[in-house]
């Protein structure tokens, strides 16, 4: 068995094929990029497991991650969410969805994607950790702060800077493998 990130329980397969194939690698599709805007505002209080237990039930409610339909959902459709036992029922997440939605597509207009805009606070370029125990690993930096603030001033929500560091770390804008995981 390959050695992993201390926060990867070894008897959890779908932990270890996030962890594995997704976790801290680099995304630059829109799409993609939504979705975890949306599955990490969801994991606000709860655990990440309980998240990706349930995400091909988001993957279902949310119209595929497509920002354009979900910024489009009415108080109809956030009634019907909160009648789904694929996700997480809480009114306000289901709410934040769309109007992050509608921040997300202002976001692709003005700067032609979200990932440009996402990339672009960091120069493109990946922030690579090798944190060497679990308690180097921060719950929030400046970035961090920096991003959330500035997606709070578009009017998101669910978007605090630890939120929003778990976010960086979930599409690689930020890498933090640990320094004896078989990832780094």
């Amino acid at each position: 068995m390959p050695q992993r990130c201390s926060w990867v329980p070894d008897d959890d397969p779908l932990y270890a094929d996030y962890h594995d194939r997704e976790w801290g690698v680099a995304v630059h599709d829109d799409r993609t990029l939504f979705e975890f805007l949306i599955l990490e505002g969801a994991q606000a209080g709860l655990s990440w497991r309980t998240i990706l237990g349930r995400r091909e039930g988001y993957r279902q409610a949310f119209a595929q991650f497509d920002p354009v339909a979900v910024a489009r959902f009415t108080s109809e459709d956030h009634a019907r969410l909160m009648t789904d036992p694929g996700i997480v029922r809480n009114r306000h997440k289901v709410a934040g969805a769309t109007k992050n939605a509608i921040g997300f597509l202002g976001i692709q207009a003005e700067h032609g994607s979200f990932s440009n805009y996402l990339w672009a606070w960091t120069d493109g370029q990946v922030i690579v950790n090798r944190p060497r125990s679990s308690e180097e690993i921060r719950a929030r930096t400046d970035l961090s702060e920096q991003l959330s603030a500035d997606l709070k001033r578009r009017s998101f929500t669910f978007v605090g800077p630890t939120i929003m560091y778990a976010y960086l770390q979930a599409v690689g804008v930020v890498d933090d493998h640990a320094a004896d995981c078989f990832r780094a």
